[in-house]
């Protein structure tokens, strides 16, 4: 399974967090599973660390890349079709890291790990 990772979800994965439901946490550690980590989830950790809605993030976004690294994660960078398609969504919802993993999920074709239930009006593929 092709799984892109919300960031709540790699944020609760790499503090052993219960919230982190058992059916996301065995999918994830999979050896089967190819598990992706979007461009946009350091951005967003950074930005809600550095204006204090996640304070608890701090380590996370320090060594992220040594985290992601250490877990046999992969990167999917952010592209312009990436961008269009976020953009586009007639959807009324302002959160601009929702809007993109949703449409990296949907144009990549990746099960998106998520509790947030604002993912099935995008429509896309989620796993919780």
């Amino acid at each position: 399974m092709r799984l892109l990772l919300d960031t709540h979800a790699l944020l609760w994965w790499w503090t052993d967090d219960p919230h982190l439901s058992p059916k996301a946490r065995e999918a994830i550690a999979d050896r089967a599973s190819t598990v992706l980590v979007s461009a946009a989830s350091p951005w967003e950790l950074a930005t809600k660390h550095r204006i204090g809605k996640l304070g608890e993030a701090g380590e996370a976004v320090a060594r992220f890349d040594e985290l992601v690294s250490a877990d046999g994660f992969e990167y999917l960078p952010i592209s312009y079709y990436h961008c269009l398609k976020a953009g586009g969504y007639a959807l009324a919802h302002r959160d601009p890291f929702d809007r993109m993993l949703a449409a990296q999920s949907e144009l990549e074709g990746l099960v998106l790990v998520t509790c947030d239930p604002v993912f099935g009006l995008f429509g896309v593929n989620v796993l919780w």
